[in-house]
């Protein structure tokens, strides 16, 4: 069971309309490395994991989900008051002309989301080393982001979003061990 509580994780605030950083910012709500394809990812895996750490990607993919909440408000405040030509200058003509200011779930380039972000192998340890490579690739595509940025309000939220991508890598860590020592463990019968 969910409970919802009707605000952000942490609050996104934007100093001014930009469409070129709405634009950098799809990467993180429907590229391969972004907040969707990471809840998605986690939750997924969640089904073949060893029940010592499936809470793990239960509490990881839920907060994804609010990581992607952050996104959008995040994109549809920078469009929001975007002219036309502010659209067609920052290279989205092509999305106003399919989906005018809506969300869609692609990444910076336009490419749509697909399924095949979506990595299950099916073994554990094998899914938590790529579930800390995708959170390494989240944190530095930030990092990237934050670099184009001059907006600081946006930036506090990018820090923020940033540094909880560190925090799941260091969890997805601390499973990895959990598992490797349950897995050296002699079996005496």
């Amino acid at each position: 069971m969910w409970y919802y509580e009707k605000k952000l994780q942490y609050p996104v605030k934007v100093s001014e309309c930009n469409p070129r950083l709405a634009k950098y910012l799809m990467e993180q709500y429907g590229g391969a490395d972004g907040e969707l394809s990471a809840a998605l990812r986690y939750l997924n895996q969640r089904y073949t994991i060893p029940d010592k750490v499936v809470g793990l990607l239960n509490d990881i993919g839920t907060e994804e989900f609010a990581h992607l909440e952050m996104i959008a408000t995040m994109i549809y405040k920078l469009m929001k008051d975007a002219t036309t030509e502010q659209i067609e200058e920052a290279g989205l003509a092509a999305h106003y002309a399919n989906h005018e200011k809506a969300l869609y779930y692609q990444n910076a380039g336009g490419a749509p989301w697909t399924a095949s972000y979506i990595a299950a192998k099916g073994d554990p340890i094998a899914d938590l080393y790529e579930d800390v490579a995708a959170e390494e690739k989240a944190r530095a595509t930030y990092q990237w982001i934050i670099n184009l940025s001059d907006d600081p309000d946006l930036n506090d939220s990018l820090s923020y979003l940033r540094e909880r991508e560190v925090i799941h890598s260091m969890r997805f860590r601390e499973a990895i061990e959990i598992l490797k020592e349950e897995r050296d463990r002699k079996k005496i019968f």
